[in-house]
């Protein structure tokens, strides 16, 4: 099959299972990377202030995938959107590829952190909405997608408690819950964040309409979390 390097094309969603389909071999962590597209197209389409010239623009929005042991869906959207190209997709995971099994903030265009580990993600947002206000730079928000699987790990509940009473308004969460937890109140979750002093709303993680309008409800003087609930991991 011969690929054409399109940087810049435009792509629709239902371009997503095609791009997805051009990423082969190995240790490609399927349901972790499906569980996310939905979540993913969403921001990227209609929500985040991003764009590939603006890469490095003080007041663009700041996205970072906490999930990143499963980031095809990820470098999907990328490409979809212009920032990495559609001929980088076939060599995912190869050995001279930018585009590994975990992205790397200085080989990927447009990606914010190298991520992979286990709640980190959620712990940077936090540093990073902090660092954003010392500046004085109040437009930016900031969006970090976290698995459930992810609230086992204790440094999330210290991000998520540090947060509330900060009143990190420009902090936004997305968690995306196929049932991965096993501690981490699953099937629950939208109750740990409330409890901190944020803002929570849980949704059905495949709609779009729904994911919408609550990525973008007004949550002033708090952060905010979205819980999108999609199938179980096992499923």
């Amino acid at each position: 099959m011969t690929i054409t390097d399109d940087l810049g094309r435009a792509h629709g969603y239902a371009d997503l299972p095609r791009l997805m389909g051009l990423m082969t071999g190995d240790e490609k962590h399927g349901p972790a990377a499906t569980s996310t597209l939905d979540v993913l197209w969403v921001l990227y389409d209609r929500v985040l202030d991003v764009a590939p010239d603006r890469r490095d623009d003080p007041e663009r929005d700041r996205f970072l995938l906490s999930k990143g042991h499963g980031p095809m869906a990820y470098y999907a959207v990328l490409a979809a959107k212009g920032f990495v190209p559609v001929s980088w997709l076939p060599d995912f995971g190869a050995y001279d590829s930018p585009l590994g099994h975990h992205p790397d903030r200085l080989l990927v265009p447009g990606a914010e952190i190298g991520s992979g580990s286990l709640g980190h993600g959620l712990p940077i947002a936090v540093g990073t909405a902090l660092g954003l206000r010392a500046q004085g730079l109040s437009a930016p928000r900031v969006w970090v997608l976290i698995g459930d699987a992810e609230l086992d790990e204790g440094s999330n509940h210290e991000a998520i408690a540090f947060a509330g009473p900060a009143g990190l308004e420009r902090l936004h969460t997305v968690v995306v819950d196929n049932a991965s937890a096993s501690h981490a109140r699953p099937g629950g979750i939208a109750a740990r964040f409330e409890a901190a002093g944020w803002s929570a709303l849980t949704v059905d993680g495949r709609d779009h309409e729904a994911l919408h309008a609550a990525f973008t409800a007004p949550h002033p003087g708090r952060p905010h979390v979205v819980v999108a609930r999609v199938e179980p991991k096992s499923v």
